[in-house]
């Protein structure tokens, strides 16, 4: 690059300058985007579990409570299915099958786990609505990625 042999630095218009790395071939990488976007999940399904077990399980009642681990739980297994995703995706990229597995299961625990989350902090039960269809986008991403991994070579 022109800019690694000058002591100025790029114009801020052109482009994001890293001297370090490129983080822009990284972001475009959706490979990479959908570890990053697995490891995101289940650093959230840790925050929310730690939450929930010192701030929400007593004030909530028996079944709320229970649904909330559920929620957690399919969100932590579910985020370690999106990184795999997201590996196979990278060994086998002409698969479209394999990668959109990935975005269909992020897709699944938002629906699923955040329907359930918003109910139990109060949003109306009409919200709650979203939680099968999450669970459905669950199983579609699991399938996809088996469908295309039988596919793959």
């Amino acid at each position: 690059s022109q800019w690694k042999h000058r002591k100025l630095r790029p114009p801020l218009t052109s482009s994001i300058y890293i001297e370090r790395g490129n983080l822009l071939s990284l972001m475009r990488n959706r490979n990479y985007m959908l570890i990053a976007t697995g490891a995101f999940t289940l650093s959230l399904a840790a925050l929310l579990g730690a939450y929930g077990s010192h701030g929400v399980q007593g004030a909530v009642d028996a079944q709320t409570w229970a649904a909330y681990e559920v929620a957690v739980d399919y969100q932590f297994y579910h985020g370690l299915g999106i990184i795999v995703a997201g590996m196979l995706a990278e060994r086998a990229p002409k698969s479209r099958w394999v990668a959109y597995s990935g975005w269909i299961l992020l897709f699944g625990v938002i629906a699923f786990s955040g329907g359930i989350y918003a109910t139990t902090f109060g949003a109306p039960d009409a919200i709650g609505a979203l939680t099968p269809i999450g669970g459905v986008g669950l199983i579609v991403g699991w399938l996809s990625l088996a469908f295309g991994v039988v596919r793959t070579e």
